[in-house]
Order: structure tokens, then C-alpha cells, then sequence
């Protein structure tokens, strides 16, 4: 196994730095972080898109109006503020613009201003999605319209019909149950996340496909997947994705990405140490999804066959990590806290 370099710093150094305790990153690196977490990464999104406004302010005075109305929001309306600021898309689109401006363009800010004057509405489309299992709730904007979605990889969806919107809603329902009453650990932190569900076109098939975007926090983008276990389990396997994402943001886990390139055992294609820690990560929240689901859902072959081919698949992963060279000191302390709940899963709570 790889160590990291005798004159690096140490990982507890990084973590204060950013203001993450190391139980809470340990919380993170065991996929098990729920709504605390959560709330320490999204204070470091809004931290990120803060820069980001201010330094499209300085490039751009076309921007300087939409920037002060921002700015009064703050003031007079600070939910409505950090809504804006949280909207997924407003990380794309200022860095798009941000870069236009760097290579002597014009960026076109239409949609920030009317995001910042009419609302989330304006950008992604009116449709929410609200579904309710024993008090705890789940919002999320189906947003079937507007800029950046093409940032998820996968063609979007054309603008839901209304029976298409019914069927995203069933399996919201029925996927909400399962997380709340088997899962509650995740849908605690799926929750507080999560804010936008992106339709996208099925692969060429009818596969369903998924996605998560590192500048899309809250969004997570899927085509309908064949029922409401498998939509539970894409909603935490993206809301993984995003998390590391925010994680990354604050905390370096591996220097510059290198040349070489990682089996990743669930692709055929060797992937870089990146994408690879992201693939790993989101593969710890499936084996806990399906070691879960075996011991408290109804009797299922799948679960079990499914947790057996993933616990698997994510071990070697972890292995690979570890002696890749590439992991700074808290990547390898992440990394080991992962390989540490492949061994030992965290307990289940009883379920009421």
C-alpha cells in the first residue's frame, strides 16, 4: 500500500482548515453523514458561489445590476437569498461565464437575472414534486425545461406531460417509503440535498440512465427507472456523487490528476483516480443500500445477489485506491474509513 509523502500535511491540518471535524468527515467517508454533513458542505457551496458572484461582478458590468438586486435579497429576504444561491445550475452557468469572459467574450446573462427576479420558476420550469412518509417530507423541482441541464452528460427530456409527471410522482412516493421507513439515515441527508430532479431520455434501449453533475449541487438527473426501489437507490447513489463533489470542493483527497488510469471493476473502460474515488464512493452507498434492504425489506433474491456483486466490486475498488500514489493524507484516511464500513457495516436502527 502507498503512503502519502513524509512531508505532506497531515489530514486532521485539511479538515480544520475548511472547519469539517473529523467525525463528521469520517461520517462522510462511511456514507452515513446525514443532515449534519449535508449542512457543512452546502455552507461551503455557498461559499464557492459567493466567489464566483463576485468575480463575474468585477469582469462584467453588464452583470452589476442583476448583482445588487442579489445583494437587497440578502438583506431583505435571506431564505429566498440562499434558495437563489443554491439553485443547482447557478455553479454552471457563472463558471461558463466566467470563462467566456476570460477569452474576450460576452457571456449572455438573461437566465441570472431572471433567476435572481422571479425565482427558481423562471429557470427550471413551475413543477414540484412533494412527497410525505411519516413526516418527513421530499421537494424536489422537476425541472423538464432550461439552461445547463446537458451539463449531466445524457440528452434531457422534453417538457413532461401531465401523465408523465403522475408517473415520476408515483415512484417518488413509492421510493420516498422505502428510504424513510428501511433507509431513514438516507433519506435524512437525501432531504436536505437534494432539490431538483432533472428527467432525462432513456439510453438507446430503453436502459435507464442517471446522472450526477460536480456543478449541479441539489440536482440529480434520471429517466424513469423500473420501479420505485430502483429510483430509492439511484437517489442516494447520485446524492453520493454530490456529496464527495462538495467534499472535494473544501478538501483535497488526491493531487492533480495523472496519466495512469484504474480498473474500475462495474466498466470496461479504465478510469482516471478521480473519477474512480467517485465511482467507489457511490458504490459504498450501494452495498449499504442492498445489505440494508436483504436484512429489512421482504425476503429478495435481488438484494442479496445485488449486494454480494457490489461489495465486491467496491473492495477491490478501495484497494486500488489505496495503492494508486495518487491520494493525498485525507484521501487515504477517507479511503481507509470506506474500506473500514465495507468490513464492518454500520449498524442498522431498529425501524419503527
Amino acid at each position: 500500500m502507498s503512503a502519502p509523502p513524509p512531508d505532506a500535511p497531515h489530514a486532521a491540518d485539511s479538515l480544520a482548515l475548511h472547519d469539517i471535524d473529523p467525525g463528521t468527515f469520517d461520517a462522510i467517508a462511511r456514507a452515513r453523514g446525514g443532515g449534519a454533513a449535508v449542512t457543512v458542505l452546502r455552507r461551503g457551496q455557498l461559499g464557492k458561489r459567493m466567489l464566483l458572484t463576485a468575480a463575474l461582478r468585477r469582469s462584467s458590468a453588464a452583470f452589476e445590476e442583476p448583482y445588487r438586486a442579489l445583494a437587497r435579497m440578502h438583506r431583505e429576504n435571506p431564505d429566498r437569498w440562499q434558495q437563489t444561491m443554491l439553485h443547482p445550475y447557478l455553479d454552471e452557468g457563472l463558471a461558463r461565464a466566467l470563462a467566456e469572459r476570460a477569452h474576450g467574450g460576452d457571456p449572455d446573462l438573461t437566465w441570472f437575472g431572471e433567476l435572481v427576479h422571479a425565482g427558481p420558476a423562471a429557470l427550471s420550469g413551475p413543477r414540484l414534486l412533494t412527497t410525505e412518509c411519516d413526516g418527513a417530507v421530499l421537494r424536489l423541482r422537476l425541472a423538464d425545461r432550461g439552461p445547463f441541464r446537458a451539463v449531466h452528460g445524457h440528452p434531457p427530456a422534453d417538457t413532461q406531460t401531465a401523465d408523465e409527471v403522475r408517473h415520476w410522482q408515483q415512484l417518488l412516493d413509492g421510493a420516498w417509503q422505502i428510504l424513510v421507513r428501511r433507509h431513514p439515515w438516507h433519506a435524512e441527508a437525501v432531504a436536505a440535498c437534494l432539490s431538483t430532479l432533472v428527467p432525462l431520455r432513456p439510453a438507446p434501449g430503453g436502459t435507464s440512465v442517471s446522472s450526477a453533475a460536480r456543478r449541479a449541487y441539489g440536482a440529480v438527473a434520471l429517466s424513469p427507472p423500473a420501479d420505485p426501489v430502483l429510483l430509492a437507490l439511484t437517489l442516494v447513489h447520485e446524492f453520493l456523487h454530490i456529496q464527495l463533489g462538495a467534499l472535494l470542493d473544501l478538501v483535497p483527497l488526491h493531487g492533480p490528476v495523472s496519466q495512469a488510469r484504474y480498473h474500475a471493476p462495474w466498466r470496461p473502460d479504465p478510469r482516471p483516480l478521480d473519477a474512480l474515488l467517485q465511482g467507489t464512493y457511490a458504490h459504498l452507498g450501494v452495498c449499504d443500500f442492498w445489505s440494508t434492504e436483504h436484512t429489512t425489506a421482504p425476503p429478495d433474491l435481488r438484494a442479496a445477489r445485488e449486494h454480494t456483486t457490489w461489495h465486491g466490486y467496491t473492495r477491490d475498488a478501495v484497494d486500488t485506491l489505496l495503492d494508486s500514489g495518487e491520494l493525498l493524507p485525507a484521501g487515504h484516511r477517507f479511503t481507509e474509513t470506506m474500506r473500514g464500513a465495507l468490513a464492518s457495516p454500520p449498524p442498522t436502527p431498529p425501524l419503527p
